[in-house]
C-alpha cells in the first residue's frame, strides 16, 4: 500500500498521535506525517503510507494555508488559547478595517521570526517545550519565513470592545509558527494577543475538499476500499517541475545513475525536478550536481523495480 492519506486531523490529538492511529488502523509500520500541527489545530494533515515515506520532506516543505483567529486583551504562555494567561490589557482603542489590514500587508514577504518557548524546535538537543516546562528562559534561534498573503476574514468596518477577536488567512511557507504572527499582530496594534482559532486549510497540492475522517478510514478499511482514498505520489509532488524521460533513461534513473544535466535552463534552476517515465510514472527526485554543473543527480530513488 503506497501512497498519501489526507487526513482532516481533529481536535485534540498531536500529529504522531494521528500516525500512531493511522499505523493501527492499516496495519503497517511505514507511515509519516508531513508537518507538525498542534493538538488543538485541526484541518489538512498529510500521511505518507509506504513507499510514499520517502517523499515526506518534499512535502514538509511545501507551502501551507491557515484559517485562524487573533485575540487582542490578552496573551499566554504558549501564543495559543491552552496556556496560561501571561498579560492582560484592556482593549480601549477601536480599529478600523483599514488599520487591521495595514498591519496584515506590512507582514506579507520576508519576516524573521522566534518560534515560541512551547515549541519542538530543538536548542542544544533539547526541544523548546522542555526548557518551558521547566520554567527555563533560552535564546532561540531566529528564523526566516515567508508569508505569501495574509487577508482579514472579517466583514466589520470598525472593531471594538475590551477584548477583539477577528478571523484570518494566511498562506506561508515551512516554518511558520502562526500562533507567533498572532502575537505580532497584537504587537503592532499595541496590545497583548494570541491565537483563540486555527485551521490548516492547505498543505501543498492538498485542500480540505480531499481529506478524509478517522470514521472514513475505518470504514474503507472494512469495506476494502482503503487504496480508492489514498493519493498517488506523482500526484502529492505535482507542486515540483518535471522531466519527462525515455524508456532507456528510465532504466538508469531506477539504477540512481549521475545523467548528463538537461538542456533545459530553467528546470537548472530549481532546487529538486521529478524524472518521469514515459507512463506518468515518478522514477526518482533529482538535482544539479553540488560540484558538477554538467551533470545531475538522483537525492530520491523512488522507483519500484
Amino acid at each position: 500500500m503506497d501512497g498519501v492519506l489526507v487526513l482532516h486531523k481533529p481536535a485534540g490529538l498531536t500529529s504522531h498521535d494521528c500516525v500512531f492511529k493511522v499505523r493501527k488502523l492499516l496495519r503497517t509500520k511505514k507511515v509519516g506525517h508531513t508537518g507538525t500541527l498542534d493538538p488543538d489545530v485541526t484541518g489538512v494533515l498529510p500521511i505518507c503510507i509506504g513507499r510514499a515515506t520517502k517523499i515526506v520532506e518534499y512535502l514538509t516543505g511545501a507551502t501551507k494555508t491557515y484559517e485562524g483567529e487573533v485575540t487582542l486583551g490578552f496573551s499566554t504562555t504558549t501564543e495559543d488559547s491552552s496556556g496560561e494567561v501571561v498579560e492582560e490589557k484592556k482593549v480601549e482603542d477601536s480599529f478600523s478595517r483599514a488599520q487591521i489590514e495595514e498591519v496584515l500587508s506590512s507582514m506579507t514577504g520576508e519576516l524573521q521570526q522566534v518560534p515560541p518557548m512551547y515549541s519542538a524546535v530543538k536548542v542544544k538537543g533539547k526541544k523548546l517545550y522542555e526548557y518551558a516546562r521547566q520554567g527555563i528562559e533560552v535564546e532561540r534561534p531566529v528564523r526566516t519565513i515567508h508569508i505569501y498573503s495574509f487577508e482579514l476574514l472579517d466583514d466589520r468596518s470598525t472593531f471594538e470592545g475590551e477584548q477583539i477577536s477577528f478571523k484570518f488567512r494566511v498562506t506561508c511557507s515551512k516554518g511558520t509558527y502562526v500562533r507567533t504572527l498572532a502575537v505580532m499582530i497584537g504587537e503592532a496594534l499595541g496590545y497583548p494577543s494570541h491565537m483563540s482559532y486555527l485551521q490548516r486549510t492547505g498543505s501543498g497540492q492538498f485542500s480540505l475538499e480531499d481529506c478524509v475522517t478517522f470514521e472514513d478510514i475505518e470504514r474503507a478499511v472494512e469495506e476494502e476500499t482503503i487504496t480508492e482514498k489514498l493519493h498517488s505520489i506523482e500526484e502529492a509532488l505535482n507542486h515540483l517541475p518535471k522531466l519527462q524521460i525515455s524508456d532507456t533513461l528510465a532504466e538508469k534513473v531506477k539504477n540512481g545513475a549521475v545523467l548528463p544535466c538537461t538542456e533545459d535552463e530553467e528546470l537548472k534552476k530549481e532546487p529538486f525536478f521529478l524524472m518521469i517515465n514515459s507512463a506518468g510514472k515518478c522514477l526518482a527526485i533529482y538535482a544539479q550536481h553540488p560540484t558538477k554543473k554538467h551533470l545531475m543527480k538522483p537525492v530520491k530513488v523512488l522507483a519500484i523495480d
